[in-house]
């Protein structure tokens, strides 16, 4: 009987962490997250890249690229940080608008949260 009972209780154990484990990571929510550098993603990178960083298509037919996927996946740190820096291939520069606790804040939001 006490057997019996502890085989059970093992069996659905088992089957309870097996329900719980996942082979997908858990995807970084910007809109969840109450940390500073993703306050600073929805005031100052959404409106463009979505609020999640999914990319979208502006009104004026603009793509914005995905922050999560694709080629920007590729990018280096230093290259993320460059580009919110001083902006290009139609993105504002964020220099003059940023600190540089800012910029490295939001760099390591986009570089290492967004690429999970």
């Amino acid at each position: 009987m006490l057997r019996a009972k502890l085989i059970a209780i093992s069996l659905f154990a088992v089957i309870a962490l097996a329900a719980c484990g996942s082979s997908e990571p858990t995807r970084f929510s910007i809109a969840a997250d109450p940390g500073y550098a993703s306050s600073l993603f929805r005031q100052n990178c959404a409106i463009c890249h979505g609020p999640e960083g999914d990319g979208r298509t502006l009104d004026d037919g603009t793509i914005v690229p995905s922050l999560r996927v694709g080629e920007f996946k590729k990018k280096s740190e230093a290259d993320v940080y460059n580009q919110i820096s001083e902006g290009g291939n139609g993105m504002t520069p964020f220099r003059t608008q940023l600190s540089e606790r800012e910029m490295r804040l939001l760099t390591e939001l986009v570089h290492n949260k967004l690429r999970q």
